[in-house]
């Protein structure tokens, strides 16, 4: 076991744990002053350091089980979020899987979820300290018996006795991320060649960035998205090859693409569309613009404009009152006689920062607004509205 997280799994090192729950970074030092007069500083130390880590870590893992859990800094930041791993355990699970090899385990967030669907795993780090994490949160959360925690060079792993492989290369270097898959630790090339030795199927987690020319064709890429953040693109083999889906959480909804060509551009009508960062993501604002008889404000801008207003899983509609050609005073002046003085700023297509245009028009008043920043038939655009409410209910599923 790692030094640096063995004393934390003594009974002192848990009970400082549990003593040092939710400490406020304001009183950190109080606490640690109290806590060294009967305690080793190194460890009081550690556990309030792992204690920063819990509360992080509360936004993907979930109170209850990120104050069981062991953390790294990378592991916080790297780790897989808990609704999404536990989306594609479900789907592995739906296919037949019953036994994973997971490599480039990191502190064990997909392996957890994994075993949570009854899958055995093989989870692999060549970390020293990840896999010391990995092996403390199997034990923690009761799941030590299907999570077997190996130290180890993914490379030299024999996969050979398992239904599928799970790869998730360290896309972070000394320098922040990376955005090229060759650069991956392991590289992409190398996830994919993988996969494809896999039994039966393989998922590799990659960047959602990654560019369409860099999938293999027979792959098949999955974008999915979380309370509208984008999280994550998987690549699967196995399952069908050479489609494309965006996946929406919580649901999960699935837009399956259908190979449509562009939309078409038209003039601004009385609604816009913005879609959910997987749906652009995936390339799948035509089947969108399809389903809302709408069309694209610009060629190159992923906004859709409808003259109707319909209940959408795959976008957020807005009720556009004005178009202005890009003009700071004019702008102004419209939110001063609205009374705007909560004014929301997107953009896409326009290298106006949000903070900067805030500051700028000064916006002051109980009434609150939405103002668009981008091209409309390749003119800087400013379309103001608000947040609109279809009638029905949720989009499909």
């Amino acid at each position: 076991m790692n030094d640096l997280l063995a004393p934390l799994l003594t009974p002192e090192g848990r009970a400082l744990l549990a003593e040092v729950r939710g400490t406020a970074a304001a009183d950190e030092l109080a606490v640690a002053t109290r806590l060294r007069r009967a305690h080793p500083a190194e460890l009081v130390s550690a556990a309030l350091a792992q204690a920063r880590l819990r509360q992080r870590a509360a936004a993907k893992f979930g109170d209850a089980d990120a104050d069981r859990m062991f953390f790294t800094p990378n592991g916080v930041e790297q780790s897989t979020r808990a609704s999404v791993a536990s989306y594609r355990a479900g789907r592995l699970r739906a296919l037949g899987v019953t036994s994973v090899a997971d490599l480039c385990c990191g502190i064990g967030g997909d392996a957890i979820a994994l075993a949570r669907a009854g899958i055995r795993v093989l989870a692999v780090d060549r970390d020293p300290l990840t896999a010391a994490a990995a092996r403390a949160n199997a034990d923690a959360l009761g799941l030590a018996g299907l999570i077997e925690v190996r130290e180890a060079d993914v490379t030299e792993v024999d996969t050979a006795g398992y239904d599928a492989v799970f790869v998730d290369p360290a896309r972070r270097g000394g320098r922040g991320r990376i955005f090229d898959p060759e650069a991956y630790s392991p590289p992409l090339s190398w996830a994919v060649e993988a996969a494809r030795r896999a039994a039966r199927t393989a998922a590799l987690k990659i960047a959602p960035g990654v560019p369409h020319e860099a999938v293999p064709a027979d792959a098949e890429a999955e974008w999915i998205s979380d309370a509208g953040d984008v999280k994550e693109a998987v690549l699967w083999f196995g399952t069908a090859p050479g489609t494309v889906r965006a996946t929406l959480l919580p649901g999960p909804r699935t837009l399956p693409g259908r190979g449509l060509p562009d939309p078409r551009v038209r003039p601004v009508g009385r609604y816009l569309y913005e879609p959910d960062g997987a749906v652009i993501r995936a390339h799948l604002v035509a089947e969108v613009a399809e389903e809302l008889d709408g069309g694209l404000v610009d060629p190159t801008i992923a906004y859709i404009t409808a003259d109707t207003l319909r209940a959408t899983a795959w976008a957020t509609p807005y009720e556009i009152t004005d178009r202005l050609p890009f003009n700071v005073k004019k702008l102004k002046a419209l939110l001063r006689e609205r009374g705007v003085g909560t004014l929301t700023v997107k953009k896409r297509g326009s290298a106006v920062e949000p903070e900067e245009l805030r500051r700028k028009v000064k916006p002051q008043g109980p009434n609150a607004a939405t103002v668009f920043l981008t091209r409309v038939a390749g003119a800087p655009t400013m379309l103001v509205g608000a947040p609109a409410r279809p009638a029905t209910g949720a989009g499909p599923s």
